[in-house]
């Protein structure tokens, strides 16, 4: 298992690309509370970003869509265009324990110090753990092949803090390092390769 600071997997040089969405806006995004499990549903103005992300994504060949569990991904997934993406449980948010629908800026202001990357959550998952499940997916994610020898395109529609931890991994960095990819609601991005280095293609589209 990984302990969130050593590569994910070997790199594939010319391996299969993967694509990112996060989910469209919810009532707590948008406030700046944390969400991990708890299962929200999308704004109005979260279901117009979920379908103006198709546009980001037409015309590239998808051979495999993922989705977080949770209804935010999935209703997103589908109003992208993606309504019989697989679901992922490994790619649901990091669980924030005691700091779940606490307002960020309130953490900050009772601990003017505290980072989430540095800090972790109390009772909730430490950042190795969802390292490990962000390791599961780029390993699954590696493995795809397409029959005619070209790189695979894979979509996994899931949650911020997961896709930066998750793109920090797919870098083989480690897990805290995600902390440099700000990541907007219903935004899109894609990792790929230059030549044998895993590496960030477009970022926020």
């Amino acid at each position: 298992m990984s302990n969130g600071t050593t590569p994910a997997a070997a790199p594939v040089p010319g391996g299969p690309k993967l694509w990112l969405l996060r989910h469209g806006e919810t009532e707590w995004s948008r406030s700046g509370q944390y969400t991990g499990l708890t299962d929200l549903p999308l704004t109005e103005e979260g279901e117009a970003q979920a379908r103006s992300a198709h546009k980001a994504l037409s015309g590239v060949e998808l051979d495999l869509v993922l989705t977080s569990p949770l209804q935010r991904a999935r209703r997103t997934a589908t109003l992208a265009g993606f309504p019989d993406a697989q679901l992922e449980p490994n790619a649901v948010e990091w669980d924030y324990g005691d700091y779940e629908g606490i307002d960020s800026a309130v953490v900050r202001a009772q601990n003017p110090g505290y980072l989430i990357w540095d800090n972790g959550v109390p009772n909730g998952e430490t950042l190795e753990q969802v390292a490990a499940r962000a390791d599961r997916i780029v390993e699954r994610v590696r493995a795809v092949k397409r029959d005619d020898g070209a790189p695979a395109n894979v979509l996994l529609v899931a949650h911020g803090h997961f896709l930066r931890i998750l793109t920090a991994r797919w870098l083989g960095l480690p897990a805290g390092q995600g902390r440099h990819f700000m990541l907007g609601t219903a935004k899109v991005c894609t990792l790929g390769w230059d030549k044998k280095t895993p590496a960030v293609e477009q970022w926020g589209l």
